[in-house]
């Protein structure tokens, strides 16, 4: 069975949430959440995680196995470093790895279920398809700033379940290879991308207090039933 190595990079500084990765999340650092369930899929083999916070570190490695962790280097920090500078170090310190999924801490919804079939579905299609992003669908109707429609006629009023869908890029995770990353310039979604759909819940992705706090509040639920 072939497997990937799963790259989790956090940064101890957050300016809209602080502290926010190591923030508690229903009784535990909001990282454990998606750490954990990366750690319960069946291809993923170890846990990469890229930060330049030893607090992060430590917790992580005390609490969890299969983790590795990359100190990062001052000239991949900052608010304005692309994450793709960050994954390509990641790559180059992971000899002998061939196939990665890329993921935030900022995703706690997201199950380990629906990640081992994103990955089955990257594997399954390497013939046609170099990577494989997370997506959410939409079918509502969007506009321009100009008030000019994008994706549907005004005069024709359907319902938005007979729209033709579009999808977001969710920015939940990302899988691809060594090699495809490196043939389209370093960018984690390469020449021929797959998309994954997922549903809103799971990919909820925590930017600000509110999504914070509706985030714990779903997971509590989800823990209730």
């Amino acid at each position: 069975m072939k497997k990937l190595v799963a790259l989790l990079p956090m940064k101890g500084h957050s300016e809209r949430v602080p502290n926010k990765n190591l923030k508690n999340f229903n009784g535990n650092p909001l990282f454990h959440s998606i750490l954990g369930e990366l750690l319960k899929c069946k291809r993923i083999s170890q846990v990469v995680i890229n930060t330049d916070s030893r607090a992060i570190a430590d917790s992580a490695l005390e609490n969890f196995e299969r983790v590795k962790i990359h100190r990062r280097p001052e000239s991949i920090q900052g608010d304005f470093v692309s994450m793709n500078d960050i994954i390509n170090y990641d790559l180059k310190l992971c000899e002998g790895e061939a196939h990665f999924l890329q993921t935030h801490s900022t995703n706690p919804l997201l199950k380990a279920e629906t990640i081992d079939r994103a990955i089955e579905q990257y594997f399954n299609n390497l013939d046609k398809n170099d990577s494989l992003f997370s997506v959410t669908r939409l079918q509502t109707r969007l506009y321009r700033k100009t008030g000019e429609a994008i994706n549907h006629n005004p005069k024709e009023l359907l319902r938005t379940q007979d729209l033709p869908p579009v999808f977001e890029e969710n920015s939940n995770f990302y899988i691809f290879s060594k090699k495809a990353f490196q043939k389209a310039d370093n960018k984690r979604i390469a020449l021929k991308p797959n998309m994954f759909e997922i549903s809103k819940l799971e990919a909820i992705d925590i930017d600000e207090p509110e999504d914070f706090k509706l985030a714990e509040l779903l997971a509590k639920l989800a823990k209730e039933k």
